[in-house]
């Protein structure tokens, strides 16, 4: 996956980089292709495979966690 990420983005980048160096007449595709990409494909991607493996409850605002919050502030003064 993590290597899947990687090539995509290269192509991508390499998409955007090659619409705006030649003057083609399809560059604005080249660009337009490589931006859409990029938010379709790497970075739901890289969402998920950052975050797979995580709780999303860690990180909500819920009282246990507020609650832990301030003893570790305590603690660390």
């Amino acid at each position: 996956m993590k290597y899947l990420i990687i090539v995509l983005t290269v192509a991508a980048v390499s998409s955007i980089a090659i619409g705006f160096i030649f003057e083609t007449e399809y560059s604005q595709k080249f660009i337009g292709f490589g931006t859409m990409g990029l938010f379709v494909l790497v970075f739901p991607l890289f969402a998920y495979y950052r975050w797979k493996d995580k709780d999303f409850r860690d990180y909500m605002l819920t009282k246990e966690n507020l609650d832990k919050m301030r003893d570790k502030e305590k603690h660390n003064f």
